[in-house]
């Protein structure tokens, strides 16, 4: 009986804790200005495309068209009040809808309040995307099946969420020796990965696996790995209003979305986003976000990050590997095509 009454308090309080944050997300969606909005363009089967961005102008072409290859059909970006021509550029793109926050990134949950509101307003009913503009998402048989093919599968599988390993890219010299030119695939820099050192636990509460390690933990935070980022994500689901993410897309409310893995032995689908941080840009742009303090735990990452760029960090090593495509991270455990033959 104490065990039933347990699982009911834990129900209870997630509950509480999914509608404190959907509530949290509506209430601040004054925020969140309409720029330019495409979206009566979105078709009822349309995958759509969430992102946060801010100062990412030089990604944004690439970023853009590799979604629109694997087949998403329509963006809902925020632009976190950038200054280097993002918001311009976006406003050009017929399948992009912007919207533009002046308010603090950090204030908002690092934007998943201002996502959770387009999520709710706009994604009920879609299968809905959420990335970073350097995220490049990888799954199963992505070089020949569309996204479209995934979904219809997840769809008649029943599944409702798809989770992706955060997997660090990274040059094989120093991070700054190469410019990134606007438009390039970063993968052309950014080409190499750690195919082992993770470190995996479940979160009791929420459900999901917690997964740390790579090469920001063995690099920027040695002595203290328990603090390296989480590597765990939920980015691909079929969205329906009361759902809401509640720390970044690492997880996810109602606890069931976050439960993407089998604990019998057995294999489920999961793919892999490619982290595509670690070019020469990313030398400026951790100092800037560092003096911002807008990221989480007043920037503790970044601030690592800087301590170590400033001596032309090499984060290659023996045992990295060069990317080359899903079959290679699914050979590596990375990913896996579960039942999707």
């Amino acid at each position: 009986m104490a065990i039933r009454l347990g699982s009911s308090w834990n129900a209870l309080q997630l509950r509480a804790t999914r509608q404190w944050y959907l509530g949290r997300a509506l209430r601040r969606r004054k925020q969140v200005k309409p720029d330019r909005l495409r979206t009566k363009k979105i078709a009822r089967d349309d995958i759509l495309c969430f992102v946060t961005q801010r100062n990412e102008r030089i990604r944004l072409p690439y970023f853009l068209d590799y979604y629109r290859n694997l087949g998403v059909n329509h963006f809902l970006i925020v632009d976190n009040d950038s200054d280097d021509g993002s918001a311009g550029y976006l406003r050009k793109q017929r399948d992009v809808s912007l919207w533009h926050a002046k308010g603090s990134y950090k204030a908002a949950r690092f934007g998943m309040d201002w996502i959770n509101w387009l999520l709710f307003r706009y994604g009920t009913g879609h299968w809905c995307l959420t990335v970073d503009p350097d995220e490049l998402l990888v799954y199963p048989h992505c070089d020949t099946r569309p996204l479209q093919a995934l979904v219809q599968w997840m769809d008649a599988s029943k599944l409702k969420a798809f989770p992706a390993m955060l997997l660090d890219m990274y040059p094989k010299g120093r991070i700054g020796d190469q410019p990134y030119r606007e438009g390039q695939n970063p993968l052309d820099i950014a080409s190499c990965f750690d195919p082992a050192n993770y470190m995996i636990h479940k979160n009791g509460l929420y459900g999901n696996l917690w997964i740390q390690g790579g090469p920001r933990a063995r690099s920027f935070f040695g002595r203290t790995p328990d603090l390296a980022p989480a590597l765990n994500k939920v980015p691909l689901v079929r969205w329906q209003r009361p759902y809401v993410y509640v720390s970044s897309t690492h997880m996810a409310l109602p606890r069931s979305l976050n439960q993407v893995y089998d604990e019998d032995g057995g294999e489920r689908i999961s793919g892999a986003l490619l982290h595509t941080k670690f070019l020469s840009t990313f030398i400026a742009k951790s100092t800037e976000e560092m003096e911002r303090g807008e990221h989480y735990a007043n920037s503790q990452e970044y601030r690592a990050y800087n301590a170590g760029l400033q001596n032309d960090m090499i984060l290659y090593h023996p045992e990295s590997r060069e990317i080359e495509d899903w079959r290679q991270l699914q050979d590596l455990g990375l990913i896996s095509q579960g039942n999707w033959a």
